[in-house]
């Protein structure tokens, strides 16, 4: 991938054998300083930087045809960070059902991955504002044999199999819907959900219009994606928006990253960012928040 315009890329490390990726923008300070509880700005400031997950999952926390990580989750983090003064992120590719509980059990001090905010999830852990908003979407053969356009689709026919994220929304979306869960693949990422549908073992594999057009843009091959959709669980529309994940405890540093992300919405900062990466302005998440997505 090229130069993403004001966010570089120089001296990201690349990904080594055990599945630990880091993003390095300056040099790492001292140990980290965090409280027992909490991870406030001011220990991330003395260590010199921050240690996040990904989910390998384009385009949103990815490591690329380099071997380097990168994707609009990332380097939105990167930039916020820099404004508070963390010169290095730091990011390791975890499976998703893997980024609440390592987040929790401090693994980890961010979730930079594209999340979904979901009242679920809201439970769990703290969101910052949204950044992006999208539909949902299916990878299909060519043609898509199956007529498939929404997860109802897939749960009035019982010879139709569906791949998801363990523990993603399109998982919930599809009980949602009725899918039974023999008709339900999950795995880890989003390589092995293609890997999937390539060798006939599911007929379509879920994920946002934005991940699916990209992974076949990476993948290619005689699939086609469909066209995006708003889900419904028990009868209801659901708004799939995402944003960066911490620690309920981390209140402090939470208020901080929205406040610099308020300022990147307003400046157009946040969409120079995310443009590399698909987005559009269609994408952006408008005046919707945390607290509505929570309370969905």
């Amino acid at each position: 991938m090229t130069d993403h315009g004001t966010v570089s890329r120089r001296g990201l490390f690349r990904a080594g054998g055990i599945g630990l990726a880091a993003i390095a923008f300056g040099p790492a300070l001292a140990a980290c300083s965090r409280t027992e509880d909490t991870v406030t700005l001011d220990s991330l400031r003395k260590q010199g930087y921050i240690q996040v997950a990904i989910n390998n999952e384009a385009p949103f926390g990815y490591i690329d045809e380099n071997g380097e990580v990168t994707g609009s989750s990332p380097e939105l983090l990167r930039a916020i960070f820099a404004e508070l003064g963390v010169p290095e992120v730091r990011a390791e590719s975890v499976a998703w059902d893997g980024l609440i509980p390592g987040l929790k059990a401090k693994r980890f001090d961010a979730v930079a991955a594209g999340m979904y905010i979901t009242p679920e999830r809201c439970a769990e852990v703290a969101f910052a504002e949204p950044t992006y908003r999208v539909l949902q979407a299916f990878l299909v053969p060519a043609g898509n044999p199956h007529g498939l356009t929404t997860f109802d689709d897939i749960a009035a026919n019982p010879d139709v199999t569906v791949a998801v994220l363990n523990a993603s929304v399109e998982q919930g979306y599809a009980k949602g819907a009725g899918v039974p869960e023999a008709q339900i693949e999950t795995v880890d990422n989003q390589t092995s959900a293609y890997e999937l549908l390539s060798n006939g073992r599911v007929d379509a594999v879920a994920l946002s219009t934005l991940s699916l057009n990209r992974l076949l843009n990476q993948r290619g091959g005689d699939f086609e994606v469909t066209e995006g959709f708003i889900p419904v669980v028990d009868g209801e529309e659901v708004t799939p928006a995402g944003g960066l994940a911490f620690r309920q405890s981390d209140t402090e540093l939470l208020a901080e990253v929205n406040r610099v992300l308020a300022d990147f919405k307003a400046s157009g900062r946040l969409l120079e960012i995310l443009e590399p990466f698909g987005f559009t302005e269609q994408e952006l998440p408008g005046d919707l928040t945390t607290e509505q997505l929570c309370q969905a």
